[in-house]
């Protein structure tokens, strides 16, 4: 069973490697040509009310993810567990 486990590490590690060293080598092919200019699409756009969305949301999970978990705390509690 150790044996097997072993080989599977080994592998695996080897697969780690080759993701690394590939993930090394894309930003240094990708240095050499310049993307695209996005600045004259994106100066006329406001993002605060944007953002300002996105933080109310998860501001809002957030809140209902405690009650939930406050919950069940007094349900627990309740039941005596």
């Amino acid at each position: 069973m150790f044996r097997r486990l072993k080989g599977v590490a080994g592998r695996a590690a080897g697969v780690a490697v080759a993701i690394g060293a590939g993930v090394a080598v894309a930003p240094a092919a990708n240095a050499a040509t310049a993307g695209p200019d996005y600045t004259a699409l994106l100066a006329g756009v406001d993002f605060t009310t944007t953002i300002a969305a996105v933080l109310s949301i998860a501001a809002l999970v957030v809140g209902v993810v405690l009650a939930t978990r406050g919950a069940k705390i007094v349900i627990g509690m309740v039941r005596g567990g």
